[in-house]
């Protein structure tokens, strides 16, 4: 359900510039915005740049990963 929430116009317009970049809505920029702060909270010993990562990468689903192989087991 979608709540209206008041936020600072420069946040806003943060969000919709980089939203248009990432091709989101101006929410969902917002709400990846908070999903990757609110993880980063959770996870303090991680890198941001990490958990932005993962998070794109969990939403993109298996189809897009590459399969691990370890050096020298390679066909």
């Amino acid at each position: 359900m979608g709540m209206p929430v008041r936020i600072d116009d420069d946040l806003y317009n943060q969000a919709r510039a980089q939203a248009q970049a990432e091709r989101r809505t101006i929410a969902g920029q917002i709400e990846f915005w908070a999903l990757v702060g609110r993880t980063a909270l959770d996870n303090p010993d991680l890198p941001i740049d990490f958990v932005r990562d993962l998070l794109v990468a969990r939403a993109e689903g298996p189809t897009l990963a590459t399969p691990f192989a370890p050096e020298g087991k390679r066909d």
